[in-house]
């Protein structure tokens, strides 16, 4: 994926199929347009249950290195209401050229965007933004640690979609950070074009909803956005509202 302009990312060129199953959760069977079926490497570690139906059209992005041993990676799959993004790789790269060209204006102001940023002894959050003029002090970096959501049931985006402890610590460590005077926001990027509203996913995994309200009442800020995904490119769209 690269940078393509303002806020959005282009696909590769895409190859068509349809999905025969989704297995050992990183692989995919499909079968291509021409009868052919492969194996593609799903990069998602997510359940996928709103966006893994055998029979559904997929795409394909193909990658001709010696090194790899599937040589197709599932990119995307059309569902009823929306096409899907399924590479969770997508939203951190979405979101950091998006804040860094300047298409977000909640981060106006910050000039530099860095990625994987270590905080603590065993931790990272996805990206962390500061501001490097002479009057930027300390307490100046932003922490962002962004989720990728693909589940939406009757208009709603839920997060996540199987128990995460990981996603758990994200949370605790972003308290951690905002008790010591730092911004931190919590980014849900609802990688679909139908969800009205976001909420946890308390019906999968409560505790995770628990985290996420005691995060929001000790100051760490909430932000959803869905994107406008075709088969050229994926563009972060607009806010989604929130409910805890």
């Amino acid at each position: 994926m690269q940078k393509i302009d303002f806020n959005g990312l282009a696909f590769p060129e895409l190859t068509t199929g349809r999905l025969i199953r989704r297995y050992k959760r990183f692989l995919a069977d499909v079968e291509l347009e021409n009868g052919d079926l492969v194996t593609a490497h799903c990069p998602n570690t997510g359940t996928m249950k709103a966006c893994s139906e055998p029979g559904r059209k997929v795409y394909l992005s193909f990658h001709d290195n010696p090194k790899r041993k599937y040589k197709y990676t599932w990119e995307i799959i059309e569902m009823p209401a929306s096409l899907v993004g399924v590479n969770t790789l997508i939203p951190n790269r979405l979101v950091y050229h998006t804040i860094q060209s300047g298409g977000l204006p909640q981060f106006a102001g910050y000039d530099d965007v860095r990625a994987e940023v270590k905080v603590g002894e065993n931790h990272r959050l996805d990206l962390m933004v500061s501001k490097n003029g002479p009057n930027s002090s300390c307490m100046d970096p932003c922490y962002i640690e962004i989720k990728n959501c693909s589940l939406v049931e009757e208009g709603t985006a839920y997060f996540p979609d199987a128990v995460t402890v990981r996603g758990r610590n994200h949370l605790k460590e972003l308290q951690r950070l905002a008790a010591s005077g730092f911004r931190t926001v919590m980014f849900f990027l609802i990688n679909r074009m139908d969800a009205k509203i976001f909420k946890p996913a308390d019906h999968i995994d409560p505790a995770y909803g628990t985290e996420l309200r005691k995060a929001f009442q000790n100051g760490i800020e909430i932000m959803a956005y869905d994107v406008s995904i075709d088969l050229k490119e994926i563009v972060l769209r607009k806010p989604v509202p929130f409910q805890l």
